[in-house]
């Protein structure tokens, strides 16, 4: 790699839309068994149902699975300098417009908001801001996952 800190130009930079992510149930169901989140919601459409949902409802955290989707369009650019084998994961904060159910069809447009290096060791911020797009192409926002990316340089 013939980058290896993250390039500062970056902060500002704000990526396409993904393509869209679509929500299905077994996705909800494998991520909420994986996480350990055992309401009914997220396992059983009716009891999704019951509680007011149009069907089975993502635990909070599915957010991630979506942005990180989205952050792969900054990590994997060569341009941006991130060896991926040098990141460690340092902060991860979720606001939440709407739950995430089955069904949804969710884009996300990437934000890397800051780009910090001290020494041998680089802090990037990114904001996805998810939003689920209808067939007329109208987006509600759904979720905001801010993330902090810990990049160790060579020497560290």
């Amino acid at each position: 790699m013939a980058n290896t800190v993250p390039d500062p130009g970056f902060a500002g930079r704000e990526y396409p839309a993904t393509s869209p992510y679509s929500v299905g149930r077994e996705k909800i169901r494998e991520f909420a068994s994986a996480v350990g989140a055992a309401h009914p919601a997220h396992h059983d459409s009716v009891a999704a149902r019951g509680l007011g949902y149009p069907d089975l409802v993502a635990p909070a955290t599915f957010a991630v699975v979506v942005a990180q989707r989205a952050e792969a369009q900054y990590v994997q650019d060569p341009a941006a300098g991130i060896d991926f084998s040098r990141v460690v994961h340092a902060d991860e904060r979720f606001t939440h417009h709407r739950p995430i159910v089955a069904g949804d069809e969710l884009v996300t447009v990437l934000h890397v908001d800051s780009v910090a290096t001290r020494g041998v060791l680089s802090l990037v911020t990114t904001r996805c801001e998810i939003f689920a797009e209808s067939a007329d192409g109208t987006r509600e926002p759904v979720s905001t996952v801010t993330s902090t990316l810990a990049v160790r340089g060579e020497d560290a």
